[in-house]
């Protein structure tokens, strides 16, 4: 399933952090991980990869995390702020933040199991972004930074999911949801959240039933957003300190009147009914 590489850049050579949430090395995502990872190297960028079932992951957040007592009550936020500040997280966190710190470009690839991410790759945000890292960080009046600022800002994600969906299941009234809407927690709450820019999800569909023509054109187009990383548009989102929102977190009135939802936290949305992305999405492939 190697398709041909016709690729060339002239982009600034980037940092990129993989991480892979997939637990079978000959599955669909592990051809396209091995796609993406060729075509980066090819485009001159300098990559790390993670790839957390291989590794060996552990997902759980446990005081052993913060070299702390466990007799005593287990304040997570606390206890991994000052774990950071003193430098006494485990050694695997710390392992992930150096990849992370080295990265100007994380890229997040995984199949969509019960319309999110795998467990493995959501405790490796539970125990990886910790406060103090992260995110809980003020800026030099005591506001806090998130919401496009944060620890990670100045870096760019792209999401890479697989899912089961047909394209039919899929249009403007298809019972699975936006995409973007769907893995809003992720791009929104995690990774704009923490400061970083996100850039529009690859999602692709009907990955049960893909044959050789549609890997043709699922890596074509994989290699395509991987050469535009540095030049592609991201979300549109509007961020905390951009005045779009009052002291009370929420949108100001003359912003999307009448408007609620998701899609009012992007500025190029209008109030109403969600756009239909290009691509579908469901939760129920495992490829």
């Amino acid at each position: 399933m190697n398709a041909p590489h016709p690729v060339s850049s002239s982009a600034p050579r980037r940092k990129v952090l993989w991480l892979f949430a997939h637990p079978e090395p000959r599955s669909l995502n592990a051809s396209l991980r091995d796609e993406g990872l060729h075509t980066l190297k090819e485009l001159g960028h300098d990559v790390q990869e993670s790839d957390l079932y291989a590794m060996g992951w552990n997902p759980v957040v446990t005081a052993a995390d913060f070299a702390r007592d466990p007799a005593g009550r287990l304040r997570v936020g606390d206890a991994s702020e000052r774990a950071h500040a003193t430098g006494r997280l485990s050694d695997d966190i710390l392992a992930e933040q150096r990849k992370l710190a080295w990265a100007d470009t994380v890229v997040l690839q995984f199949p969509l199991w019960w319309h999110g991410p795998p467990a493995i790759l959501k405790g490796w945000f539970d125990r990886v972004l910790v406060q103090g890292f992260a995110f809980g960080l003020t800026d030099g009046e005591g506001r806090p930074r998130r919401y496009g600022d944060g620890g990670l800002a100045g870096k760019r994600a792209l999401a890479i999911t697989t899912v089961g969906a047909r394209p039919t299941g899929f249009g403007p009234r298809g019972i699975h949801g936006d995409a973007e809407e769907v893995l809003f927690p992720l791009l929104h709450g995690t990774l704009w959240y923490t400061g970083m820019d996100v850039l529009p999800p690859l999602v692709v569909p009907g990955a049960d039933r893909l044959d050789a023509d549609g890997y043709t054109d699922a890596s074509a187009e994989l290699r395509e957003r991987l050469r535009t990383l540095s030049t592609a548009e991201p979300i549109p989102y509007r961020s905390e300190r951009g005045g779009d929102y009052g002291s009370d977190l929420t949108l100001r009135p003359g912003l999307a009147p009448g408007g609620t939802g998701l899609t009012i936290h992007r500025h190029d949305r209008p109030a109403g009914p969600a756009r239909v992305p290009a691509r579908p999405v469901t939760s129920r492939g495992r490829a």
